[in-house]
């Protein structure tokens, strides 16, 4: 079976400041992928090359075998909560339901099965009863949880998080783990994350992203990224 998401070659600058060199890996339908590297790194950038907000400056990506622009539809974008806008008025069922904006038929008004499958969201990630509170009163996890329902609900083949449990608490992080431990192998996860024991025990395979893009096992990742020093080697001696 081909890879749903591949890299061959690619390379990306901003003008003249290089941010990704010579970047070739591909993703399997239903792995669960952790990225890990400093900041400016090059992170962010490969999400935006993956989703097409950006085109490489040299080499080919592949999204199910289109240009990803062409396969947006088939992407759910879970942004950190803080990046999302709080204080605007919606309601938390409205956000779960503005994820079915890309399903709408041509005259633009949602379905009966668009609010049935915005509710079974909400029941899904356990915020049913939060649905006609204001999105900007939950609390981080509560708020993260809902962005997940918003991607989910749009039934994507691919879920990208971009530190999914960033500013929650320990509790909230628990539960948000426990979704996407009960999502691996329906659907193909792509985490961002800085912790390396979440990237341990909850994925398949790490990318490590340093201007290049290394792929390892979990197993394999030196214990230092724990404390936030990238270096080289990456591996584990024990394991070179």
């Amino acid at each position: 079976m081909p890879p749903i998401l591949s890299f061959e070659n690619v390379d990306f600058a901003y003008s003249d400041s290089p941010v990704l060199k010579n970047v070739s890996f591909n993703i399997k339908t239903g792995e669960s992928i952790g990225i890990i590297g400093p900041n400016g790194g090059g992170k962010t950038t490969l999400l935006k090359l993956i989703m097409g907000f950006l085109k490489p400056t040299s080499g080919t990506i592949s999204l199910f075998g289109k240009c990803p622009p062409f396969s947006v539809d088939a992407i759910g974008y879970v942004p950190q909560v803080s990046r999302f806008d709080r204080q605007f008025p919606i309601s938390v069922f409205e956000v779960v339901l503005s994820g079915r904006l890309s399903r709408l038929p041509w005259y633009g008004r949602y379905r009966n099965e668009d609010y049935d499958a915005a509710n079974a969201m909400l029941e899904k990630v356990g915020l049913s009863e939060f649905q006609n509170c204001a999105f900007g009163t939950l609390s981080g996890g509560q708020a993260q949880r809902t962005l997940i329902a918003r991607a989910l609900v749009s039934e994507p083949k691919l879920l990208l998080l971009d530190e999914p449990t960033a500013s929650v608490d320990v509790h909230a992080e628990a539960h948000i783990y426990q979704l996407l431990r009960e999502l691996q192998g329906n659907i193909t996860l792509i985490m961002v994350t800085h912790d390396l024991s979440v990237a341990i025990d909850q994925v398949q395979r790490v990318l490590c992203v340093q201007g290049s893009v290394s792929s390892l096992m979990p197993k394999e990742v030196c214990e230092h990224f724990a404390l936030g020093l990238y270096h080289t080697p990456l591996i584990r001696r024990g394991n070179q």
